[in-house]
């Protein structure tokens, strides 16, 4: 029996990653920016054993159907090939993330099952390279293998494509984000589908492909001088740029709701004030405040005219993978 326990915690990307050049090896079409956070989290267990016959995988102490059991098999071939090791597992996860909800739950998945499954068959992976296995699982799980502001390289191989640490002279320890919670419900469309139908339909995909390259520049520059106004700005606008795209796609789609709509304008209304706040979303409803630690409780004051206070969360600059 082999055995391997891992967490790892959820990053939101602020240049985001839309699309994808390679779908089955996961290599994006751009590169991506991200903080990984502290308050949203996966714990996984790995058991690879000779008595089972099958792989099996609980979630939140929920045995998993078939259809549900499917990817993380597929990944666990992957590992089983790199080891050499013919047995199946069983796969025990928790989530502190709700899952499939635009809150990043599949980056904090993955990477705790790669680094769960890197110390139960002793692959002894660098991090580089448990970034890369990660990233074969879900793309954005290549960066919840670090801590702090994160890079992801797209690279053109599985050998090129791997997330890295952006120094930031732990800058990122003065930031926060308040995540608004509009909806934790799974969505309608999946951001593997969603991606692919913007990068083969969308008019609006060249325009974000072309400008994404000087957006991540900007946020690495920004980074490096501690400019919080010009890296708020940069996130909120690659954001809106991102869901531009599936507004053109075909038939279009859009993930945001009437609730995100209020969320934004709320934002805006606070900065309004002077209170230096920028919001980002992904592929789900929710909205994210990137804020500076030293504003979060005056800006929850503000935004709890909006919306309930079980709806706000706010994270602070998260660790990378920590074996348990």
């Amino acid at each position: 029996m082999l055995k391997g326990s891992a967490k790892a915690h959820t990053n939101i990307a602020l240049i985001k990653y839309w699309g994808k050049a390679d779908e089955d090896l996961i290599i994006p079409m751009n590169n991506s920016l991200s903080l990984t956070l502290d308050a949203f989290y996966t714990e996984t267990t790995v058991t690879f054993s000779e008595e089972l016959t099958t792989d099996i995988f609980y979630l939140d102490d929920v045995l998993q159907d078939e259809a549900g059991t499917t990817k993380i098999s597929r990944f666990l071939d992957l590992v089983r090939k790199k080891a050499d090791c013919p047995l199946f597992a069983e796969v025990k996860s928790y989530n502190h993330v709700p899952t499939a909800a635009g809150l990043a739950s599949s980056a904090s998945g993955l990477a705790a099952l790669a680094a769960a499954c890197n110390q139960a068959l002793q692959l002894n992976l660098s991090d580089k390279d448990l970034s890369r296995l990660a990233r074969r699982g879900s793309g954005s799980a290549c960066r919840s293998i670090f801590p702090g502001f994160v890079e992801w390289q797209k690279g053109t191989s599985d050998e090129t494509s791997f997330a890295e640490p952006v120094p930031s002279s732990g800058w990122e320890d003065e930031l926060a984000m308040i995540f608004i919670l509009i909806n934790d419900q799974e969505k309608d469309v999946s951001s593997r589908d969603g991606m692919r139908r913007t990068v083969e339909t969308s008019a609006f995909y060249p325009g974000w492909l072309q400008t994404t390259p000087q957006d991540l520049a900007s946020a690495k520059i920004a980074i490096h001088a501690q400019d919080f106004n010009k890296l708020g700005a940069i996130t909120e606008n690659n954001a809106l740029k991102m869901h531009g795209t599936t507004l053109a796609a075909v038939p279009p789609f859009t993930y945001w709701s009437p609730d995100s709509l209020k969320a934004m304008n709320a934002v805006k209304k606070i900065r309004a004030t002077g209170l230096a706040c920028y919001f980002t979303m992904d592929a789900g409803p929710n909205v994210k405040v990137l804020c500076q630690k030293k504003d979060v409780a005056k800006i929850e004051a503000e935004l709890a005219n909006y919306f309930e206070k079980e709806q706000l969360i706010t994270a602070f600059s998260g660790p990378g993978i920590t074996y348990l």
